[in-house]
């Protein structure tokens, strides 16, 4: 009868690990499978994906480019189409209620561009307009009211 105390692998499906540098008897002794010297005999070998074997790497043998500005401002753009679909008339768009109602996603200043038609007033708080936002707002009888 089967029972806890009698359960096994079927045969064949469990093999025996292979136990290196135990000794010539074993056929793995003395070099452990690494073969003779060289890097890949040594441990702690591994030089990542980017090692080209001594050779100049890539990175160092292709010109820099360009540069980053580590004083420019960052801002999450918003365009006047994506009020149109989260407000209506007459509502404030301050900071908060943008981002409470995910027009907003990042903890940025917020800049407006123009895309997108609106035909109702609203009030829109942001740090930073383009004219042409500027101009279609007060078109349709809303103010940009900007922040610090």
């Amino acid at each position: 009868m089967l029972t806890l105390s009698n359960l096994k692998p079927a045969k064949g499906a469990v093999k025996k690990r292979k136990r290196v540098g135990r000794g010539i008897g074993s056929g793995h002794g003395k070099t452990a499978g690494r073969g003779h010297k060289g890097a890949k005999s040594r441990s702690g070998k591994e030089k990542g994906p980017y090692f080209e074997g001594g050779q100049t790497p890539l990175y160092r043998r292709l010109p820099k480019r360009g540069f980053t500005n580590i004083f420019a401002e960052e801002y999450e753009i918003i365009n006047i189409k994506d009020l149109v679909r989260k407000f209506k008339e007459g509502e404030e768009a301050t900071v908060e209620e943008m981002k409470k109602r995910r027009v907003l996603r990042k903890n940025l200043k917020v800049k407006l561009l123009s895309e997108g038609e609106i035909v109702f007033p609203i009030n829109v708080h942001v740090h930073k307009a383009s004219k042409k936002a500027i101009e279609k707002i007060e078109k349709a009888g809303g103010k940009v009211l900007f922040l610090k």
